[in-house]
């Protein structure tokens, strides 16, 4: 009987399992980003947040607690140095899982398992502010979006008409000069 005995054993036996949270969280930790099943992702994310939050402490006993189950120098230099700087003030949810659809040969379905704040895309959305659109004002929103044209309209008009004036202006010169001469 399996009473309590609760985590997905995904198929594979304890050697296995270990060996492949191992490999994929080393994975994750030194490329920020995989893409896997969801089932093993879920468990990924059981057996990597532990490792994060015992990397919060910088001590020689945390990094070999680490390095016992990761087996990778690599991962565990990067996990203390340049995760930890990132994710050191959170105190927990260091993984996010997005569901990406499902496998073409075994239709399993797939995600995405990214450390949270490694996202360059999220990080860049939250500092450039976008102009806020409406979509049925007839007020305000349709005015301030004209003038804006407009006075684009204008800065380029005028800046190609500088260009053309300065164009002109040598070649007339040197018209005019050979025309006194």
């Amino acid at each position: 009987m399996r009473h309590g005995k609760k985590f997905n054993h995904l198929g594979r036996t304890a050697p296995h399992r270990k060996a492949m949270l191992s490999n994929m969280a080393s994975s994750l930790i030194l490329n920020k980003r995989i893409n896997t099943t969801l089932a093993k992702a879920k468990e990924l994310r059981k057996f990597v947040e532990p490792l994060i939050t015992r990397a919060k402490d910088d001590s020689t006993h945390s990094r070999r607690t680490v390095f016992s189950y990761l087996q990778n120098k690599e991962s565990v230099k990067t996990l203390f140095g340049e995760v930890v700087d990132k994710v050191g003030n959170r105190p927990g949810g260091y993984t996010r899982i997005i569901k990406t659809g499902f496998r073409l040969g075994d239709n399993a379905e797939m995600c995405m398992m990214e450390l949270v704040d490694f996202n360059a895309f999220l990080l860049t959305e939250e500092k450039v502010e976008a102009p806020t659109k409406t979509r049925r004002s007839r007020r305000g929103s349709k005015k301030t979006t004209d003038a804006a044209v407009e006075a684009t309209d204008v800065a380029t008009k005028d800046a190609e008409n500088k260009e053309e004036a300065s164009k002109e202006e040598p070649s007339n010169d040197t018209n005019e000069d050979t025309k006194s001469e």
